[in-house]
């Protein structure tokens, strides 16, 4: 699925909130810490989805908002996260003016944008001289285990496994921030874990969005894809990785 299809996303929000909805907390993190967020900020998730990074804003006692362009994603979104002010919206119509910002966060969000340029100088204009602009995407498909899994699925399907995109790659978040005028940038890349308990999780986590049929249709090319990284307890444990960047406006 892509951010070009809303329906869709809405129609799995509860399925990829129970399998994914925590998996980017180390980027989280990484992005409140260079950002300076804290108690009072007025913090933008966009492509907020299901609502975990909006919750983890409100335990830190700053000002969460949320929007996203799949509809039953703020659904499950204002129920995780009560205080936030959620809008349907995304890059490109960010449903906030100037000055009602103190810092724009997107995670695994900005390769859905038109132009991924366009979107961090509509989030710069968004907050205005001395605000912050926070951006983490998945890093490169070596460092997590999931691209693997996905790449044997294509390959198993007689496809070519997809490339990673350039954003996802060393430096480019940095660059792009620059490019877009941006100062004092900062970046780097945090590593983390994902746990399926079992392998129905698994599948499922691999396979959202897919009906029964299609589960079954695919379980054993994922448990095979996946069985180096089982454990003798029957999980599966995969590495994850987020590349993230911070940069302040101007002034």
């Amino acid at each position: 699925m892509n951010g070009g299809e809303p329906d869709r996303w809405s129609a799995v929000a509860d399925d990829w909130s129970a399998s994914w909805g925590e998996v980017a907390r180390p980027a989280w993190e990484a992005l409140v810490a260079a950002a300076g967020i804290g108690a009072g900020t007025r913090v933008l998730d966009v492509g907020c989805g299901s609502g975990e990074f909006l919750a983890f804003l409100a335990e830190l006692d700053a000002e969460p908002l949320g929007c996203d362009p799949a509809p039953g994603m703020l659904a499950v979104a204002a129920e995780r996260c009560p205080t936030a002010v959620l809008r349907h919206g995304g890059f490109g119509s960010l449903p906030w003016t100037p000055g009602e910002v103190d810092v724009v966060v997107a995670v695994n969000a900005l390769q859905f944008a038109a132009d991924p340029l366009d979107a961090v100088d509509e989030a710069a204009r968004l907050v205005g001289s001395g605000g912050r602009v926070g951006i983490a995407n998945w890093a490169e498909a070596e460092l997590n285990d999931l691209e693997g899994i996905e790449a044997a699925l294509a390959i198993a399907d007689g496809e070519e496994p997809l490339p990673d995109d350039i954003l996802r790659l060393a430096g480019e978040l940095a660059d792009l921030f620059s490019n877009a005028g941006l100062v004092d940038v900062t970046d780097g890349v945090v590593p983390g874990t994902w746990v399926a308990p079992d392998d129905d999780a698994l599948v499922a986590a691999v396979l959202v969005g897919e009906d029964a049929d299609g589960l079954a249709a695919r379980r054993d090319d994922v448990l095979t894809a996946a069985h180096r990284l089982r454990l003798a307890d029957g999980s599966t444990r995969l590495a994850t990785a987020f590349r993230w960047s911070v940069g302040t406006v101007a002034r």
